[in-house]
């Protein structure tokens, strides 16, 4: 046996295993000259990609840490919460260390990526993605996805005070630490004071105008002061028209920007137009949108304790059972600001456990594919991988690897979210609010920021058999409808991809193509980003 070759000490893999994932991706996505952007959110590595032919989607999936991609706007690597945020930085340092030691023009292409032996699903999957991602590009969805980029990186800071004010709740119920409350509801609250700055400034910055001066006009919602001001006949409340008015303010300060720059003088340019900007903004914020934010957002939050006091088990049963749909359209997006609004006004958002139920479903749904498929090792592997990420609520790995390119499982996985979703509007119709302190979280994650009217124990009970609910009937849902005759027959058909037989070989390609007909489309009577982006969203 030939003994293995020294390897230069450079050539070995990093020690870090964050280092070490990002090493293994760089190459996997047609190395660092293929790269035009690099960003994060709360659950994938974001990527902009120069030549999409360079990437090796089936290697990338492939590689231990990886929980799926999603191609949009951008590349997306699903490395789930937590792993992202440290992998991230490892790989921009990779690549602009091969920038600074390679010409990216001079970067060999990676080789081409070998022919597929996982799931059948996978080339199902990235064509519904494709799809989808082709129907989403309407102005309209666009605009909402700019929209979910102002909210989603805000995301951290909702976790960590909601989490920090479930913590003080909790001792403040308990009567422990009682000097230690005061400085734990500063910590919690301070960033919720303020946040109508940071969407301001986020908002600015995503519709190319100057991020500092967005938030300027902001903060004029959030000062004090404005108490002393009247409009239409009232006074002004510092923070009224929350993240609506700081996100109508900041659009309403780019427009202006970009006008003055267009008519003022170069000479006067750094004087004049910031001043005319805060300026003109200012007034219309203080003098009519404020007002006008305010009358908006009390009326979401109005009309969200109304729909599920009077009709919570209907409402949460449509709202569990159509948020896949919504996601795959891409007008989940539109919700990131009610969600926003409603915590700002509340504390906690009363639609996100709801909306997290049709994950629930989706949990359920693959765990009766992986009993109904006894012999499709490939489909078999490909939902043991995805299920942690599903429980803690980062669902893409399932839907477009599993459920969606299958068909029936998409519909009865909502079926099972539906169920959730009603539970717990039903308990909230009874008088027992189920609500979030922060958006992002889902599926087990959304435990420590689960709040209500109740004691937290009847809350997180409720969540919990919430859960169960949407586990079991999207399991039953999938094991008795989830497939016709002909799906189970093409789908179990061949033994497990371990030695084919060369008859085999050709004929169970195929398969997935086959069951896929059985069921929706994006393009059928059932219904896209991100979350999200998620976000986020990311259920």
């Amino acid at each position: 046996m030939a003994m293995p070759e020294d390897k230069n000490p450079a050539d070995k893999p990093p020690a870090d295993k964050n280092r070490a994932l990002a090493a293994a991706l760089l190459p996997l996505v047609g190395g660092a000259g293929n790269l035009t952007s690099i960003a994060h959110c709360m659950t994938r590595l974001r990527l902009g990609i120069r030549d999409r032919a360079l990437v090796q989607d089936d290697a990338l999936k492939a590689v231990p840490g990886v929980m799926g991609v999603v191609e949009d706007d951008t590349y997306q690597i699903v490395l789930g919460p937590g792993t992202v945020a440290r992998v991230a930085p490892e790989f921009e340092r990779l690549a602009e260390q091969a920038r600074a030691t390679v010409p990216a023009a001079t970067m060999p292409p990676p080789p081409k990526p070998t022919p597929a032996t996982a799931a059948d699903l996978a080339s199902q999957g990235a064509a519904l993605k494709a799809n989808r991602k082709a129907k989403n590009a309407t102005p309209f969805k666009l605009f909402l996805r700019r929209i979910a980029n102002i909210f989603v990186p805000l995301i951290p800071a909702l976790i960590g005070c909601g989490i920090v004010a479930g913590i003080n709740g909790l001792l403040t119920n308990l009567g422990w630490a009682p000097t230690l409350a005061p400085a734990l509801t500063a910590i919690a609250s301070g960033f919720m004071s303020l946040i109508a700055v940071f969407v301001g400034y986020n908002t600015a910055k995503e519709f190319g105008g100057t991020p500092v001066l967005g938030g300027a006009v902001a903060a004029v919602i959030v000062f004090p002061g404005v108490a002393n001001i009247t409009a239409f006949g009232q006074k002004l409340a510092p923070g009224q028209g929350g993240v609506l008015g700081a996100l109508a303010a900041a659009l309403l300060a780019v427009q202006v920007e970009k006008r003055c720059r267009k008519l003022i003088p170069q000479a006067l340019d750094v004087l004049l137009t910031p001043t005319l900007t805060v300026l003109l903004t200012g007034l219309v914020t203080i003098f009519g949108l404020m007002y006008v934010a305010g009358e908006v957002s009390t009326a979401i939050g109005t009309f969200a304790n109304w729909l599920l006091s009077h009709g919570g088990a209907i409402a949460g049963f449509v709202l569990g059972g159509l948020f896949l749909p919504l996601v795959m359209l891409g007008l989940h997006q539109a919700l990131i600001p009610i969600h926003t609004t409603l915590i700002e006004q509340q504390g906690y958002t009363v639609l996100l456990p709801i909306l997290a139920m049709a994950g629930a479903g989706q949990v359920g749904a693959a765990i009766a594919v992986y009993l109904r498929l006894p012999r499709n090792g490939s489909i078999r592997t490909t939902i043991r991988s995805a299920l942690p990420a599903g429980f803690l609520g980062v669902g893409e790995p399932l839907i477009y690897g599993v459920s969606l390119p299958l068909g029936r499982p998409f519909i009865t996985a909502c079926i099972g979210g539906a169920f959730g979703g009603g539970f717990v509007g039903l308990f909230n119709q009874l008088g027992d609010t189920v609500g979030s302190t922060a958006i992002g979280p889902s599926g087990w994650a959304l435990f420590p920021l689960v709040k209500g009217n109740q004691g937290i124990g009847a809350t997180i009970a409720v969540y919990a058999l919430g859960l169960l609910v949407g586990y079991v009937v999207g399991f039953l849902a999938t094991y008795f409808f989830g497939f016709s005759k002909q799906m189970l027959a093409a789908l179990n058909a061949a033994p497990d991809a371990a030695a084919p037989t060369p008859a085999d070989a050709p004929t169970t390609a195929p398969a997935a193509p086959a069951a896929a007909s059985d069921g929706p489309t994006p393009d059928g009577p059932t219904p896209d980003d991100s979350p999200p982006d998620k976000e986020p969203v990311s259920a």
